[in-house]
């Protein structure tokens, strides 16, 4: 009885600090229609700057608490709104998902920055371990105590705030009829702003009750992951009633306390399901939620406008694609073919995106998981040889394929009933109980029946030898290079084919208008279940690619935040698009990591730190930046890009100048006349001089074509006519 008593209590301290968090969820998304993912990495700053003033400044504990929960994070919060999230409005849900998925990254990458996560720190109880007292024979400390008291007075307050004053409820009004608020007299931006601010507070105060009662160690990773546990019991409440996600607040925490205490020791991965068992929870919670209705076209058309290139187009752009590459590998060493076949696999993995959230408007956030899932197979069914001489073999990379397409389509069944955020939810839920179940399994099992001996992940590290196809050998990064680009084409212009075929266009008619779809007779059940499983077969092929590149893979390589910075990387080139998908992954996978590691080589060539350093540092922080800004351009870079180039087919002269000059500097390099990254200069130069002379010389063909409008104009904003819904306009 005193174990269970024990347990129960630290269950209920432990669920009273995730309803504190969920609580912020639940504020921020009614009042903003806004579900902020950078909820866990604000209570991991929050830990993190209260540990700086508490400890590191000695300041005391009430001003330090102060400053940190009533001053800092409401103004992290309202910054937050203000400055990034009132720009979000008529933009799809992947376009408001990813760049708070921005903002909890660059919040990451800055609190490494400015706390070394090589130092450790350690934050105490309140009053320290001695102040304790018993209940019920079981001694309570005031800090558990404070965070269970905290809990519900919190829950009181913000339901007596939704329903007994004026605020709360025009708080909820925000999103139920902004225009109608406003007609009487209510102020939405005051009100959302304000609802931001009280949501910052309560993640700061969640992050700094969790962190002593976890452990005290703070971690930058582990602290954003405890609170975004808090996700299961906010969809509980459907992320609407205050009193239902506190119950699956306790619920969840209890259920984490008694798997602590009461599974069997020699269960060896009762460890690694207590971790995942809120992730678990959240995917079980997401399946019995009542099914929404089947949406139809929206009244206000969004901000984001994709083309779909021409056969003809895409065939000619991919041969000039694999020519890039070929000529870039006369002048790259080996560590550079490597490092831009990575970004080239991560592109693949992006290709599995552009399918799935470009063309059919389903949401994953996890590819990279289905890339684990695969190299999994491969490595213990897909190898041939030994030593040095270990092939992955067409096989086993098929069967690898096969089963990732497979468990793909066991994912999807259970979530075909969800769609935009729900469905992201679903998938990230996928992607951390792979990070936190299967890959963190590494230990011996016996297979029941067989008595055969195996390790899901064994020794935490997996050698993936390189890939042999028949004649062709992987092994030389020359080889793998090109094949690796010549694969990513071939696939690109299969989804293009794809997208401009009957099949693409049933995926268009779902992602525009599912109700449509179904009254003209589609079975959307099918459609989505084809498209998640061809989505998860291109995934687990890059992933497979990915590993063999990277040799030695570990759980860190398949890290849920891995998968995140991909997808709003891939978004912010263009999710809708195949070169957007090329852009994501080498900017993920080749190009921020070698600004980082060249900044880090200049900074310690300089004697550490200094302007190098901050460079360094701020190239970590950088595709977070390029995230947050999606806003601003919702339909991705590579739209813009276009755009802003296609004038110059009318001013041929001035683009023959620059593809001279850029062959110019390749031929300087390639004779040794200057180095690799002033070729990189160079072509940065080149691609701003050319538009800048371009409408110099000839304005005129500039005029027609504006550089900062969209490719497609958006539709005046206004309702749809009954005869019009479901109809998907032919510009988009």
């Amino acid at each position: 009885m005193h174990l269970f008593l024990t347990y129960t209590i630290l269950g209920l301290v432990t669920g009273a600090v995730y309803g504190i968090a969920a609580s912020g969820l639940v504020l921020t998304y009614t009042t903003s229609g806004i579900f902020n993912f950078a909820q866990g990495a604000m209570a991991m700053l929050a830990a993190f700057t209260y540990w700086q003033f508490r400890y590191g400044w000695n300041w005391p504990a009430p001003l330090a608490l102060f400053a940190v929960i009533v001053v800092l994070a409401p103004l992290l919060g309202m910054v937050l709104y203000v400055g990034i999230m009132r720009g979000l409005r008529e933009t799809a849900d992947v376009t408001k998902i990813v760049v708070t998925i921005g903002i909890m990254l660059g919040l990451i990458a800055l609190a490494q920055w400015i706390w070394s996560p090589g130092v450790p720190r350690t934050d105490d109880l309140f009053f320290g371990n001695a102040a304790k007292f018993k209940l019920f024979g079981v001694y309570v400390t005031d800090h558990e105590a404070i965070a269970l008291g905290c809990g519900v007075l919190i829950a009181i307050g913000i339901r007596l705030l939704f329903t007994s004053t004026r605020t709360g409820v025009a708080m909820r009004a925000v999103v139920d009829n902004r225009g109608l608020l406003q007609l009487n007299g209510g102020r939405p931006e005051r009100l959302a702003a304000f609802s931001w601010a009280l949501g910052g507070a309560l993640a700061a105060l969640a992050g700094i009750l969790i962190t002593p009662i976890s452990g005290g160690t703070l971690d930058v990773h582990v602290l954003t992951l405890l609170v975004l546990d808090s996700i299961a019991a906010a969809m509980f409440g459907r992320l609407r009633s205050i009193w239902l996600t506190f119950a699956g607040a306790l619920v969840l925490g209890l259920a984490s306390t008694y798997v602590l205490g009461y599974f069997p020791s020699s269960w060896s991965w009762a460890s690694d399901f207590r971790i995942a068992l809120p992730m678990i929870a959240l995917f079980v919670v997401l399946l019995v939620l009542p099914q929404d209705r089947l949406r139809g076209a929206t009244l206000l058309r969004t901000r984001e406008r994709f083309t779909i290139p021409t056969m003809k187009s895409a065939l000619t752009w991919g041969a000039i694609l694999v020519l890039v590459v070929l000529a870039l590998e006369q002048i790259m060493g080996t560590s550079d073919m490597s490092a831009l076949t990575i970004g080239i696999t991560y592109s693949i993995i992006a290709l599995s995106l552009t399918l799935l959230t470009g063309y059919a408007g389903e949401i994953n956030l996890a590819p990279v998981s289905f890339g684990a899932i695969a190299t999994i197979i491969v490595f213990h069914l897909g190898l041939s040889g030994t030593g040095l001489g270990q092939r992955i073999t067409p096989w086993g990379l098929l069967l690898g394929i096969v089963v990732t397409a497979l468990v793909g389509g066991l994912i999807a069944l259970p979530a075909l009933r969800l769609r935009g955020l729900y469905l992201a939810l679903a998938t990230l839920a996928f992607g951390v109980f792979v990070s936190d179940m299967i890959i963190a399994d590494i230990a011996p099992h016996v297979l029941p029946i067989f008595h055969v001996h195996f390790s899901i992940f064994p020794n935490g590290a997996l050698q993936i030898p390189p890939l042999k196809l028949g004649p062709i050998d992987l092994s030389s990064s020359k080889t793998f290079l090109t094949t690796s680009v010549c694969i990513f084409v071939l696939i690109g212009i299969g989804l293009i084919a794809l997208r401009r075929s009957s099949y693409g266009r049933r995926l268009a008619a779902m992602k525009d208008s599912p109700a449509a779809a179904a009254t003209l007779g589609q079975n959307l059940v099918k459609l989505k279940l084809s498209v998640f499983m061809l989505s998860a077969a291109i995934a687990g092929l890059g992933g497979v690619l990915l590993s063999a590149a990277s040799v030695s893979v570990s759980d860190t390589t398949y890290i849920i935040f891995i998968s995140l910075a991909l997808v709003m990387l891939t978004v912010v080139g263009g999710i809708g698009s195949v070169a957007g998908a090329l852009m994501g992954g080498v900017l993920a996978g080749t190009a921020f990591m070698a600004l980082t590691t060249t900044f880090n080589n200049l900074s310690t060539a300089a004697g550490g730190g200094g302007f190098w350093n901050v460079l360094a540092n701020l190239s970590l922080v950088a595709p977070a930046l390029v995230g947050i800004s999606l806003g601003r351009n919702p339909s991705g870079a590579v739209p813009q890009i276009v755009a802003s180039y296609r004038p110059l087919w009318r001013v041929k002269g001035v683009l023959a100048l620059g593809i001279a000059a850029e062959l110019v500097a390749y031929l300087l390099v390639l004779t040794k006349v200057m180095g690799n990254w002033w070729l990189v200069l160079a072509t940065v130069l080149i691609a701003l001089a050319v538009p800048a002379i371009g409408r110099v010389t000839r304005p005129e063909a500039f005029r027609s074509l504006p550089v900062t409008a969209p490719i497609v104009p958006a539709p005046a904003a206004g309702p749809v006519a009954i005869d019009r819904l479901g109809v998907v306009d032919a510009r988009s």
